[in-house]
């Protein structure tokens, strides 16, 4: 009888592991699984993320569900945004704002709670804005996520804007 050393067989089970997570196919520029829905739901978040480089905040309030809802993260209601209040919010962001370049790198697409669909994203955001001693340019860079709803053959957003 040949006996092969439990090392041996952790070795190859672990190559075969590596091997079959790597099979998966991508979605070019992401790390999302390339499936029909995560297809779908990449190229509505490339709409939001064209919308907010345009300043285009008819398109964002199209694109937010009525039930939008954002808690700022913590337990004070004070920087809590709904609906109601995006329009507003969105016009004082984008008030000084000259000009937009926002990239998005997809890390995933999965599901939430109640049919929902979450997407985790690292954006980032370089913006030039007016000030008095001339334009200048900012630039973010932050982990997020947009919860969206199904509705018909689209989304809208949840939270995450």
């Amino acid at each position: 009888m040949i006996r092969f050393p439990i090392w041996s067989f952790a070795k190859t089970s672990l190559f075969a592991f590596v091997l079959l997570d790597c099979s998966a196919q991508k979605i070019p520029n992401t790390d999302v699984e390339d499936t029909e829905l995560n297809r779908h739901v990449i190229e509505f978040c490339e709409e939001y993320r064209h919308a907010v480089e345009q300043r285009n905040i008819g398109l964002l309030l199209k694109m937010a569900d009525p039930r939008y809802y954002e808690d700022g993260g913590n337990i004070d209601a004070t920087d809590d945004l709904d609906y109601a209040g995006l329009a507003q919010y969105l016009n004082g962001r984008f008030k000084d704002t000259l000009a937009i370049r926002y990239e998005m790198r997809y890390r995933r697409v999965g599901k939430g709670r109640a049919d929902t669909i979450t997407v985790d994203f690292t954006y980032s955001a370089s913006y030039k804005l007016a000030t008095e001693e001339g334009d200048i340019w900012r630039r973010t860079v932050a982990d997020n996520r947009l919860e969206l709803r199904p509705v018909g053959e689209s989304y809208r957003i949840l939270s995450g804007m």
